[in-house]
């Protein structure tokens, strides 16, 4: 891999990990047209993964900055509440925190179906479905949950997003381990399918979206110090983080933008001509 490939993947990464459209379904399309050993792209993997969680955090910096300190608040009035047992009633979250918490333990819940999923058909999966016929497919199918998704939700409205909604959210994200299922695009539409706002769905997916992107980046290291491949060089690594915390970034301040006042649609036309055109091919 050289430095144009890590530019290009970089770039592709980054667009593609937020903007609705399969990040994973792309790479494998990215392989066949530059001729990459799977082994350089695994490698690679570590750099892309960690310049896109940066890039989730820098625009979160806010929601993140509330959740740890609400998280720490939790704690400490736990701990009150047993050095001061007999004034327990006395000790009460305020709402803030109360709704803080609340998403931390929904962001936990609703990462769960996704990790036993991964474990249980992720190899299955990526030998299963890799191929562009199936890509293709998934691509075609992810389209049509779009619509269906935008057709339901505008008819419903979402009182109070509690744990159910979030593990409902989860499990929808746990599909997106086939490649060429937009794990964004999925978990937003389920989102606007229980009648959410568009931006208030965008916002749990890339918050949901930071475990699932930590695990990976986590993964890949692991699998670097177990000797399963070698990282590439420095000038690689920083190309690739760089440029994909870019894209990265960009791509999630135009998505929340443009789901304010548009819907997935738009998004489901690109890949049912995408799917189209590769199964032709």
């Amino acid at each position: 891999m050289n430095i144009l490939d890590a530019l290009i993947l970089g770039i592709l990464q980054g667009i593609t990990e937020f903007l609705p459209i399969s990040s994973s379904g792309h790479l494998v399309l990215a392989e066949g047209f530059m001729n990459l050993p799977v082994e350089d792209l695994l490698a690679f993997d570590v750099a892309v993964h960690f310049g896109t969680l940066l890039s989730i955090f820098i625009f979160f910096r806010k929601d993140f900055y509330n959740l740890i300190v609400s998280f720490f608040r939790i704690i400490k009035t736990y701990f009150l509440q047993i050095k001061n047992r007999k004034k327990l009633q006395t000790i009460k979250h305020d709402e803030k925190t109360a709704k803080d918490g609340t998403l931390i333990l929904g962001l936990i819940i609703a990462t769960i179906p996704a990790v036993i999923a991964g474990l249980l058909f992720a190899d299955f999966l990526e030998e299963s479905l890799r191929s562009h016929t199936a890509v293709a497919s998934m691509m075609i199918l992810t389209a049509i949950y779009f619509l269906i998704a935008e057709k339901i939700g505008s008819k419903r409205k979402l009182k109070t997003f509690g744990l159910k909604a979030m593990m409902i959210i989860g499990t929808a994200q746990a599909f997106a381990l086939a490649p060429g299922i937009s794990r964004s695009g999925t978990t937003i539409a389920t989102g606007i399918s229980l009648g959410m706002d568009r931006t208030e769905a965008a916002r749990f997916s890339f918050l949901l979206g930071s475990i699932a992107i930590s695990a990976a980046t986590l993964l890949s290291l692991y699998k670097v110090t177990k000797g399963d491949f070698l990282l590439p060089s420095a000038d690689i690594l920083a190309i690739g983080i760089g440029s994909s915390f870019i894209s990265g970034l960009a791509a999630i301040t135009i998505l929340m933008r443009f789901l304010k006042r548009h819907s997935l649609s738009w998004f489901s036309a690109y890949l049912i001509i995408a799917g189209i055109i590769l199964l032709i091919m």
